[in-house]
């Protein structure tokens, strides 16, 4: 791809809309949004909790790709981001925005299957279905094929990569290349359940313990190389500029340089929602601490119950954000943790979109936010798979949680 193929008709496009995006990114709502995640994740008071919402499958009606202008894959891509930020500033929720526009170093994953063997899934036999994992380790010989995946730096990638984005938008917005470790580092189970399925750990933990022992360390270590790659990254920035995660610069540069120590890690233990805290603590926390320690501050759950497992996330290496979701009770996490940590208080989603009235959804975001008072805290809407026809419900939510924010700052 070259930049003589665009279209200067799709090339416009994408450039009006960047403009629309850069303003949005100096004006005083969207600094205030940003002051608003730094003071709470950083234990000061904000003016109030940030609000977000992330629409997930959602976006399949709020942003169809077929009205989408261009044609050409890399200004299709640009045109799709650019209106996904346009809409998030419609609904009006706390999305902060970026005054530069993040180039991402490129890697090469060796071996191209990253782990040795094809991970493969069951798919559903319609768009509504659900998959299942159609895992490769079968055998306990499965695991001799196992192999630590390298990760090199592509050096043509990424200089095409920034020439192309350099030229589309540096006249409207500074163009940056980044290397972004993520936030997702120390999410191993995920990984686990890909290679020997869901229903099998379960099974393993209990019957065939070394095994499970031998999976999570491979992964434990796997990822630690690559964090070891990854910070040898002259372009290492600190991902410290998102929703959920925003927050001021993490501890002291070296020589200089940003280190994972400068930037956040997040990991959940979704797989092991059923199982028992000292089972989880043998078989996914303690596999999963050796990676927080490597980064600076760390951010623990997703949509698992941990309400018996609290004293456990509370162990965690330089935990910032304490995740409470839908089926966490709230009212144990409050009499266990202070406010040494920020609360990320999960909505649960089909509440939210299937709601029959907006003071349904008033009376429970008012519930939460009273028992919430004193506390350092977000109000996160994540893991949308549909709006069910409620086009208006994401700016409702969002407009309903930021006034109660406001009545309980």
């Amino acid at each position: 791809m070259n930049k003589n193929s665009f279209l200067q008709s799709e090339l416009a496009v994408v450039r009006e809309l960047a403009e629309k995006v850069a303003a949005f990114a100096t004006n005083e709502d969207n600094k205030k949004i940003i002051k608003r995640w730094q003071d709470v994740n950083e234990l000061r008071k904000p003016d109030r909790a940030p609000v977000w919402c992330r629409p997930v499958a959602c976006w399949d009606e709020l942003l169809p790709k077929d009205t989408l202008i261009c044609k050409n894959e890399l200004l299709q891509k640009l045109e799709y981001n650019f209106r996904q930020i346009l809409i998030k500033r419609d609904i009006n929720d706390d999305t902060p925005i970026r005054e530069y526009f993040p180039v991402q170093t490129q890697y090469d994953v060796v071996p191209s299957n990253r782990w040795g063997v094809d991970t493969g899934k069951h798919l559903p036999n319609s768009k509504e279905g659900a998959w299942a994992y159609d895992p490769p380790l079968k055998t306990s010989d499965d695991f001799d094929k196992l192999v630590t995946p390298r990760f090199e730096y592509n050096d043509g990638r990424t200089a095409k990569l920034l020439e192309l984005y350099t030229f589309i938008l540096s006249d409207i917005i500074s163009v940056k290349l980044v290397f972004d470790p993520g936030y997702d580092n120390a999410t191993i189970g995920s990984a686990a359940a890909e290679l020997r399925g869901l229903e099998q750990i379960m099974m393993d933990m209990a019957v065939n313990p070394e095994l499970m022992h031998r999976m999570m360390g491979y992964l434990r270590d796997a990822k630690l190389k690559y964090l070891d790659t990854i910070e040898q990254d002259i372009h290492l920035t600190p991902n410290t500029d998102d929703a959920m995660l925003c927050s001021e610069h993490i501890g002291a540069l070296h020589n200089g340089k940003y280190m994972l120590r400068n930037c956040w890690c997040s990991g959940n233990s979704q797989e092991f929602d059923q199982v028992s805290p000292s089972m989880w603590e043998e078989f996914c926390l303690n596999y999963q601490k050796p990676i927080f320690e490597r980064f600076g501050r760390t951010c623990y759950g997703c949509c698992e119950n941990l309400t018996r497992k609290i004293d456990g996330v509370l162990s965690i290496p330089n935990l910032r954000i304490f995740v409470c979701s839908a089926w966490t009770n709230l009212d144990i996490v409050l009499n266990k943790i202070n406010n040494n940590y920020c609360i990320m208080w999960r909505q649960k989603a089909s509440d939210v979109v299937f709601a029959e009235t907006s003071q349904k959804l008033r009376e429970q975001i008012e519930r939460g936010l009273c028992k919430l008072q004193g506390q350092y805290y977000q109000i996160v809407l994540r893991e949308l798979q549909t709006l069910a026809g409620n086009m208006d419900r994401l700016h409702i939510w969002s407009d309903i949680a930021k006034e109660l924010a406001t009545k309980h700052a």
